[in-house]
């Protein structure tokens, strides 16, 4: 009887610590990719940037 009533604690323990695994790694994940979203957005923004002062910079390159 004790064994059985061990096993069942052990597989319920067992399945709620994969879950807490699992929604760790998934909130890990998610920060991750929002971290990256902000990052590219910024390269895009200060690429943009650059291009703006290199046209004004040297406008005989641009044709205008």
């Amino acid at each position: 009887m004790f064994t059985v009533v061990a096993t069942v604690i052990l597989y319920v323990f067992g399945f709620v610590f994969l879950y807490g695994v699992i929604r760790l790694g998934v909130r890990h994940a998610m920060e991750d990719v929002e971290l990256q979203r902000i990052k590219t957005r910024h390269a895009e923004e200060l690429a943009a940037s650059r291009d703006r002062s290199f046209m004004r910079d040297n406008a005989f390159l641009a044709g205008n």
